[in-house]
C-alpha cells in the first residue's frame, strides 16, 4: 500500500483514518499556505440539534492563508477550549465510551500548545492509540502543487497517495463515497446515521471497537 499525504486536521472525519489502513506512512503537509474554513481547524460532532461544527480560532485569521500551516497560531483570547469542551459534554457525555476517554482528551487540550499544527499532532498520535494504527508520520520537506503530484514520489521511495483537502467540512458526505466509508454504528442521536463525522463520534460510541468500524 503507497503512503498518504494529508493536511493536518483537526479531530479529523473517521474516513482519514479509514485511508490509513494498509498505509505503509502518513506525510503531513507542513509546508502549505493556510486554508481557512477547512478541517485544519475544525471537525463536525453530533449534537441533539444535529450536526455541528467546533472551530479553533486562530490569530490573524484575515490574513491566515498567507501563513504556513505550521506557523499559525491558535487564539486563546477566545475561551474556546471551555466551550469545545462543554459542548462534547452535553453532546457525549452519556456515550458508552466519553469517560473512557475524556481525561486523556482534557489533558491534551490542556496542554494549550501555541500552534494549531502542535495540538493537531497530539491529537492524532492519540487516536492512533486509540485506533491501533501503527505507521510512522512524516512531515513533508516542501511543498508540492497537486498539479505537480507525480513529484511526490520524492518524498519517499515509496508511491504516495495525494489527500490534501479530499475531505472538507461543505462536503462532509465525499464525491467518492466507497472510499470514505465508515461502516455504520449506532449513534446518540437520531435514527438514520449521519457520516463525515470527527473521529471522536466513533470512539465515544465504540470505543476499542471502534477501529473494526473504519472500512
Amino acid at each position: 500500500m503507497p503512503a498518504v499525504l494529508f493536511e493536518s486536521q483537526y479531530n479529523p472525519p473517521a474516513a482519514f483514518f479509514t485511508e490509513l489502513l494498509g498505509a505503509e506512512a502518513l506525510w503531513l503537509e507542513a509546508h502549505e499556505h493556510y486554508r481557512k474554513q477547512t478541517y485544519r481547524n475544525r471537525c463536525l460532532i453530533l449534537t441533539a440539534q444535529g450536526t455541528q461544527a467546533l472551530t479553533v480560532p486562530v490569530i490573524d485569521g484575515n490574513r491566515s492563508e498567507k501563513v504556513l500551516t505550521t506557523e499559525i497560531e491558535i487564539d486563546y483570547r477566545q475561551n474556546w477550549i471551555h466551550r469545545h469542551w462543554r459542548t462534547l459534554q452535553t453532546a457525549y457525555g452519556g456515550t458508552p465510551y466519553f469517560e473512557y476517554y475524556a481525561e486523556y482528551l482534557h489533558d491534551i487540550y490542556f496542554q494549550k500548545p501555541q500552534r494549531l499544527f502542535e495540538l493537531n499532532t497530539l491529537l492524532l498520535r492519540f487516536y492512533f492509540r486509540c485506533l491501533r494504527l501503527r505507521l510512522p508520520v512524516h512531515l513533508t520537506p516542501e511543498y508540492v502543487a497537486p498539479s505537480a503530484a507525480s513529484q511526490l514520489h520524492n518524498f519517499t521511495i515509496s508511491p504516495l497517495l495525494d489527500r490534501r483537502d479530499w475531505l472538507t467540512p461543505k462536503a462532509a458526505v465525499s464525491p467518492e463515497p466507497d472510499r470514505t466509508s465508515v461502516r455504520p454504528y449506532p449513534q446518540s442521536f437520531g435514527k438514520d446515521f449521519v457520516p463525515g463525522l470527527s473521529i471522536l463520534d466513533l470512539l465515544f460510541m465504540q470505543g476499542p471497537a471502534a477501529g473494526s468500524f473504519l472500512s
